[in-house]
């Protein structure tokens, strides 16, 4: 098995342009997904937020999804990372001299 994208370079991906670090991690239709909901939730915003709102503020929402899509692209890393060492080391969380587990 393949070791999987590291959780940290995904991380930078993801923060750095929205979508990308779900493309690394072979899941780009869940990225658009994301990218569909920050355009919408960031129009949105900018039609129910006061005039004299900073530019954060206007595009709240689009932030908000940007914020959780960073999220969940390191998070999906971290995961399937874990997988991969656990598997790639049975047994190493293990102490020597532990009792049977079956006991």
């Amino acid at each position: 098995m393949p070791a999987p994208a590291n959780p940290y370079l995904v991380l930078g991906a993801a923060i750095f342009l929205p979508a990308s670090g779900h493309v690394m991690l072979g899941v780009p239709v869940r990225g658009l997904q994301f990218l569909f909901f920050m355009v919408i939730l960031g129009w949105v915003t900018t039609k129910l937020a006061p005039a004299d709102a900073g530019f954060i503020g206007r595009h709240a929402g689009g932030f908000l999804i940007y914020a959780l899509s960073i999220l969940d692209a390191y998070r999906i890393a971290r995961i399937r990372h874990a997988i991969w060492v656990h598997k790639a080391h049975p047994g190493s969380d293990s102490v020597e001299g532990d009792a049977p587990s079956n006991i």
